[in-house]
């Protein structure tokens, strides 16, 4: 079998597993470049070059200098002034999109979407507004704002570097701007004047509050004194229930204790805050010997108290939830926590974190919380020390989108780390250095000025997105090196012999942008950048406009949840279904090809 014919086979088997989603994409390309040593497609001293390769320094550089952005207390600036515009959908629209595409221009896509969400849920709770007519045209603004710079978005940092491996010289921090900022200003303008009527309005349930109505499952267990309870630790009484039920906090004394800290024994007449349904407060009654309410007065003894009881059980929301350091957090695509359960990941014991519920698709999960498998997108609402729970949410994978009683991070440095990364820009646009070295650079000195910790510089790194452009660029050789690309380059040309350049950009511009929708826009632009130089081999032309086809299509990924982590991001908060994405998606999609190829071909001619 010819070398090609195994690197289609091998790509083809790839991008259904990318499709399928069953396992991480950092796995599934992990597999693809080993496949390709064994089948001899990649020379195996060769099959590791990859992770040095400079578009990987340079991604793991961006996602450095972008969380000094997060730490450097960017986020309450913004916010200050993204909290005035208003009432008006149109202008509240305006200023949130438009402000994560000029912030995912300088740093990380998911890092400026990061900043910007948990200021467009406050700007929907205060207006009292679906925040599902806020957060899609967020997502999509902070993809539109990744094609104007260099690092704005990994594809144009592959472009610039398989540019350079063709001979000639990278693209610049700015080249990409002409292109890409008519692009990003023209999908603005179809969010901003389109999106309120295409969006669809999740009213009610996709609110945050309505989701997580805390008080509303939150119930008083006393513990009497013939309880089997008394002299059990938190542990020992879930333990009984055998069933992960939170409990928030364990009044004693007046004074409260945070649930997810106490780790003394329970005495009579404690009080624990529970979040419980019906089911699970049958299981305390009945396991644990726990009763609803406190303890009866004088006044009450000799009336019936099962009525009652089941008073105190309707009227669970005068329970007071002042101080419980809850937070709201979405799980990532790459997060560890997918696919997984509550006991599987020992959240308690190894994160100092209480589950209290999950939403996922706008609505509250009313299954029991030990039974949950994770999915990417789930809104959870989690009870942790207010210390150590930012890093358990870093470390998990979750983004923190709005708290109570809580603040995550500090400002810190904000001038420091705007004049470090300012540098780096300077050093790169009079040529003084490249890309990689540079932001690597910049990165470092952003450690030792102490914009941010060391620990957190590694959390910042995204392992999968490393581990799939150093496994995928190999294979993205191979399809070159094999006569793979050349064959499609050449079925393509076979196909439109009669087309001007201009139709063959159309087709390569709409199947990188349909492939961008269904695997990580990483993979599609190293698969789409060998195909697009041999198209422009076909046609003795110059490859610029063609990669510069790719660099665009691979970062519009607007019809589906899955094409983008920030399109996942929303899935959740916003209450959006899998085919709500395409209606605004569509029309953006195709604004967005139609101002990029006439642009492309003045800008970079054949």
């Amino acid at each position: 079998m010819a070398d090609s014919t195994q690197v289609f086979f091998l790509l083809g088997a790839t991008l259904a597993a990318f499709v399928w989603g069953r396992f991480r994409y950092d796995l599934v390309a992990l597999a693809a470049l080993l496949a390709s040593v064994l089948l001899g497609l990649v020379p195996a001293e060769e099959a590791f070059l990859g992770f040095g390769h400079p578009a990987v320094i340079t991604v793991a550089a961006v996602l450095v200098l972008s969380r000094g952005f997060e730490r450097s207390g960017l986020v309450d600036l913004i916010a200050e002034q993204a909290l005035r515009v208003g009432d008006r959908l149109i202008l509240q629209t305006l200023v949130l999109s438009g402000t994560v595409l000029v912030l995912s221009g300088v740093m990380n896509n998911v890092g400026a979407l990061a900043l910007m969400l948990p200021v467009a849920l406050r700007l929907a709770r205060e207006h009292d507004s679906p925040p599902s007519l806020l957060l899609m045209p967020l997502a999509f603004g902070s993809l539109l704002g990744g094609l104007t710079t260099l690092i704005g978005t990994p594809p144009n940092i592959i472009i610039s570097a398989y540019r350079q491996s063709l001979g000639g010289e990278g693209f610049g921090m700015f080249a990409f701007f002409p292109v890409g900022a008519s692009v990003a200003l023209a999908g603005l303008a179809v969010i901003v004047l389109a999106g309120r009527f295409l969006v669809p309005q999740r009213a009610g349930k996709a609110s945050l509050d309505a989701m997580f109505d805390t008080a509303h499952y939150l119930v008083e267990l006393r513990v009497p004194e013939e309880s089997k309870a008394v002299g059990w630790s938190l542990r020992d009484l879930l333990e009984a229930v055998e069933e992960p039920i939170p409990v928030l906090a364990v009044v004693r004394d007046e004074a409260r204790y945070p649930g997810h800290a106490f780790l003394g024994t329970l005495r009579a007449d404690d009080i624990l805050l529970v979040e419980a349904g019906p089911d699970e407060m049958t299981l305390l009654e009945d396991k644990a010997g726990l009763t609803v309410g406190p303890e009866p007065t004088e006044e009450d003894e000799g009336t019936d108290a099962e009525p009652a009881a089941e008073e105190d059980k309707d009227k669970r929301s005068g329970v007071d939830t002042e101080g419980l350091q809850l937070v709201e957090a979405v799980v990532r695509n790459d997060s560890m926590m997918l696919h997984r359960t509550v006991g599987q990941l020992r959240l308690l014991n190894q994160f100092g974190l209480h589950l209290v519920a999950v939403a996922r698709d706008g609505g509250r999960l009313n299954q029991r919380l030990r039974d949950i498998s994770f999915r990417a997108g789930d809104v959870l609402l989690l009870q942790g020390g207010e210390g150590d729970i930012g890093e358990s949410l870093a470390t998990l994978g979750c983004l923190p989108l709005a708290s109570r009683n809580l603040a995550l991070g500090q400002p810190r440095r904000l001038l420091v780390s705007v004049a470090i990364f300012a540098a780096a820009i300077l050093a790169m646009v009079l040529d003084w250095l490249p890309a990689a070295v540079a932001l690597s650079a910049a990165a470092l000195v952003s450690l030792l000025a102490g914009v941010l910790t060391l620990r957190e510089a590694y959390q910042a790194i995204d392992g999968p997105v490393i581990v799939l452009l150093g496994a995928m660029i190999p294979v993205g050789q191979a399809l070159e090196t094999s006569g793979g690309a050349d064959q499609i380059a050449e079925g393509l040309l076979a196909l439109g012999s009669d087309w001007p350049v201009v139709m063959t950009l159309l087709a390569l511009f709409a199947i990188g942008m349909l492939l961008s929708n269904v695997v990580n826009n990483a993979a599609a632009a190293l698969l789409m950048a060998p195909i697009a130089a041999s198209l422009a081999r076909g046609f003795d032309a110059s490859p610029d406009p063609f990669l510069m086809a790719v660099a665009i299509s691979a970062s519009c990924a607007f019809l589906t949840p899955i094409g983008h982590q920030s399109n996942t991001l929303v899935m959740g908060p916003g209450g959006y279904r899998f085919g709500d994405y395409w209606k605004l998606g569509l029309p953006l999609s195709l604004a967005v090809m139609a101002v990029a190829i006439p642009m492309i071909l003045l800008v970079w001619p054949p």
